[in-house]
């Protein structure tokens, strides 16, 4: 009797159980090879469905042919022979946990114990192992070693394994969708590879760049390029590109990477970003250089699409692509990419194979986030030990990740740029007024500063200090209820649309020399790309204070330098925890009277520090790992957080679209993921106490399940352009901590 994997496909096929098994087989030792894990993921892929050959699934599958999607349910396990069978044949049982999870995700290994106590007890799983060896030979005998032999510790082990399943997965996936969507995969194709990435990137750098003025910056931004393409040169390892703002680190980054990758063989570059305002930023150099949305594969959550009902070409194979990242660049979160290689779910962990023999360049780097600083860097360490990965750590505010007595660092980091202090020097683009020891401002100071000044950004720690200037600084006229038009503000209280629309206005304002203040807090600071001519910052962590003078000046055209003003606040705030802590080092840093914000050597010594408090895996994140308790890694390991939850808003602008996607959610009997994907950049994250206070006071509503809407004041402005979005009662408002 002929077995079958899958039902009849649109064409009345179906596909044989044989056939799968070795598809899905074959194409896992593929993606599996790069690593060393071929023979590992090839058993996998055989092992991965036998449990199929239950009577009782073939029967569910039959029956299941003549039932719409609504009428099907869920069939008799079909994970238990493979995992059965992979715990016999491999005797730390990595092959076990890959096959169990590899539809509902990476189990604990106290639960994939206890599981497989009970299928031993299952006649129907060993008959089903009998019948496999029958029809396929390569299962009658064990496959002996298939391990790679640098898995020397538990923590080698635990990343392999998630490592293998999501070649699995991605194998599993594809061939499925294969048969059933033949077409998806021409759809999934035509992204651009390295030597087309590359060779369009230098005709249209050097058509761009070749002839430009031969000033000072220029010629600065041309040796920091070439050193890059110097450096392109040599094998795989860690990198580290230390370029002052304004010296051209997004090209000259780039440049590097696609050269190493090259030279090296390597599949992908895989640009990761902590910001999305910093991604839209580099996104759009990047659409600007190759001019094609095949070139690239932009994914985080505010890639939004135009019509949900009917996407573009264009949107649907970024979809499909988002699912394995099977492209050759990739522009991305530092978020998504890591809480995929710490995840346990087969969308986080799909593609992951992908990420091997890879560059990945980890921009403004010094924006990890140190609770988590010990796992992150200990996966750095296992991707470029053994998965072929370069990794370049680049910013202008370079962290310490070298190892040392006390910190568990990168043990060799290899410097694109040699001595970069001096073009720190060269690129000066603003003068630094810092704290006087014993002074501090008043909010009525900096708000009497504020209207004295044509164009002005004043940057606190959190958003309540933004909101007590704005009160000091907001005329409203009682009858007319407008506001200062050339008054703005930026928080993480504006849905993302919101602040982009900010930003927008800000800038044409700026363009035209026309008067801007702007109150922001820490969100405006990383990649922004705004130019005032006098920046405000609160003192805080050095690296946020220098992200702050970057927004002075920025382009390094105006005709005197740019002034940025460091104050202590006499009221002011200060988010807890990390934020606190880079706070007090940075505070001690800049009493001494040789503290030069221009010298890359006084970040060393602020990093130094800031990373010598003992809370650099404050989750417990490592330990979990050894045990091999995927799902509570992935659930503590949240770079964002989880005291959170996202609020729709409606944002005036766009208020109508807004109000028509979420009355489809209440009405649709499954919510697609289309609508929830176009209704992210109307989302606003309220701590978990906020949410509660305002889920009582009739504010925040769900939509349904897990999808809440805001119900209470959301402040766009008269013009749609400004204002202070989510407004909550002062009784519940809180700092927020930003990332």
């Amino acid at each position: 009797m002929t077995r079958i994997a899958h039902t009849k496909n649109a064409l009345g096929k179906r596909q044989g159980l044989e056939e799968h098994l070795h598809h899905v087989a074959e194409n896992a030792r593929q993606y599996g090879a790069p690593f060393g894990g071929g023979a590992f993921t090839y058993y996998a892929g055989l092992l991965h469905d036998i449990g199929k050959y239950d009577p009782d699934f073939q029967r569910y599958l039959l029956v299941a042919e003549n039932l719409n999607a609504t009428q099907r349910v869920k069939g008799p396990d079909h994970k238990g022979a493979g995992t059965l069978l992979g715990e016999a044949f491999e005797s730390k049982g990595s092959l076990a946990f890959t096959i169990f999870g590899h539809h509902g995700g990476l189990p604990s290994a106290a639960k994939l114990q206890t599981h497989i106590r009970e299928l031993q007890r299952k006649k129907t799983v060993q008959d089903a192992i009998t019948v496999a060896k029958q029809q396929v030979p390569a299962l009658q005998v064990p496959p002996g070693k298939v391990l790679p032999p640098y898995i020397r510790t538990a923590l080698d082990l635990e990343f392999f394994i998630r490592m293998a399943f999501s070649a699995l997965v991605d194998a599993d996936f594809l061939d499925t969708e294969q048969h059933f969507h033949g077409g998806k995969r021409t759809e999934r194709g035509g992204y651009w590879s390295i030597a087309a990435l590359l060779q369009t990137f230098e005709k249209e750098h050097m058509r761009k760049f070749g002839n430009v003025d031969p000033t000072p910056l220029n010629a600065i931004r041309a040796e920091v390029y070439q050193k890059c393409i110097d450096a392109s040169h040599n094998t795989p390892r860690f990198f580290r590109l230390t370029v002052p703002t304004g010296g051209g680190k997004t090209l000259a980054s780039l440049a590097f990477a696609l050269h190493h990758a090259k030279e090296n063989g390597m599949a992908r570059v895989i640009y990761a970003i902590p910001y999305t305002s910093i991604i839209d930023q580099t996104a759009q150099v990047f659409r600007g250089l190759f001019g094609d949305d095949r070139a690239f594969l932009e994914h985080h959550s505010d890639v939004g699409t135009l019509d949900p009902d009917q996407p573009s070409p264009s949107e649907i194979r970024r979809r499909l692509v988002a699912e394995n990242w099977d492209a050759a660049l990739i522009v991305t979160t530092t978020v998504q990419l890591f809480e995929s290689l710490l995840g346990q779910s087969t969308s986080r962990c799909r593609k992951l194979h992908h990420i091997a023999n890879s560059v990945i360049i980890l921009d403004e780097a010094q924006m990890l986030p140190v609770y988590f600083l010990t796992p992150l860097l200990d996966v750095l360490r296992q991707l470029v030990a053994h998965y072929g990965v370069t990794v370049v750590i680049c910013t202008a505010t370079q962290p310490d990740f070298e190892a040392r007595q006390g910190f568990d660092g990168l043990e060799a980091i290899d410097d694109i740029i040699p001595s970069p202090e001096r073009y720190f020097a060269q690129l000066k683009r603003v003068v630094y007024q810092l704290p006087v020891a014993g002074e501090t401002w008043t909010w009525e100071q900096i708000a009497d500063r504020v209207r004295s000044e044509r164009q002005i950004l004043v940057i606190v720690n959190t958003r309540r200090d933004a909101v007590d200037i704005l009160d000091l600084l907001t005329i409203e006229d009682p009858l007319e209820h407008e506001y200062d038009p050339t008054l703005f503000h930026l928080s993480t209280r504006l849905c993302s649309a919101h602040r982009k629309a900010v930003l927008a206005e800000v800038r044409r304002l700026l363009d035209l020399k026309e008067p801007c203040r702007l109150i922001a807090t820490q969100v405006v600071e990383a990649g922004v790309d705004v130019d005032f001519p006098l920046v405000m910052r609160a003192v805080g962590p050095l690296d946020s204070i220098v992200q702050a003078a970057g927004r002075a000046n920025r382009e390094g055209k105006m005709p005197s330098l740019g002034q940025v003003i460091v104050f202590a606040p006499e009221h002011g705030h200060t988010p807890q925890g990390a934020y606190r802590v880079g706070t007090d080092v940075a505070a001690r840093l800049l009493k001494e009277s040789a503290a030069d914000l221009h010298d890359p050597a006084l970040y060393q010594r602020y990093f130094r520090e800031y990373y010598g408090y003992p809370y650099r895996d404050h989750y417990g994140i490592q330990a979990l790992r050894k045990s091999f308790n995927y799902p509570e890694v992935a659930q503590k390991f949240r770079m964002i957080g989880d005291e959170s939850t996202p609020v729709i808003v409606r944002y005036k602008p766009e208020r109508e679209a807004i109000e028509h996607l979420l009355n489809r959610l209440r009405t649709a009997r499954y919510p697609r993921r289309s609508d929830l994907r176009a209704l992210q950049p109307y989302t606003v994250n309220l701590l978990t106490h906020e949410l509660k206070k305002a889920q009582q006071q009739g504010l925040a509503v769900e939509v349904i399940p897990g999808v809440w809407e805001w119900r209470g004041n959301y402040e766009s402005g008269i013009d749609g352009k400004h204002g202070q979005g989510i407004v909550l009662d002062s009784a519940f408002s809180a700092d927020l901590h930003i990332w």
